[in-house]
């Protein structure tokens, strides 16, 4: 499993959050950026809103978490128990076949 971020803050910035993570994260994120990855753009505020996926190992979504506030991001136990899940349902389609 492999997890990378975006901000749309400046390296300086970008570098500060980062310092204590162990998996990359991208900055000067654009509008662009985040219409290529299917997330919400806040015009006020001219940023990404937390936009978080979770992917095959082909890109497909398998599951997707939009926040307009600090409250309701993934939780990382929480998306850990969804991998689990996810994984135990596709053995056991695996096995009636």
């Amino acid at each position: 499993m492999s997890i990378y971020a975006g901000t749309v803050d400046s390296e300086e910035e970008a570098l500060k959050v980062a310092a204590d993570l162990s998996f990359p994260v991208a900055y000067g994120m654009t509008r662009a950026d985040g219409d290529a990855i299917g997330a919400w753009w806040e015009e006020r505020r001219d940023h990404i809103q937390p936009s978080e996926f979770l992917l095959t190992g082909s890109g497909r979504v398998m599951s997707s978490t939009y926040s307009s506030s600090p409250v309701g991001r993934m939780d990382p136990a929480e998306t850990l128990s969804l991998v689990k899940f996810l994984d135990d349902a596709r053995r056991a389609r695996a096995e009636k076949k």
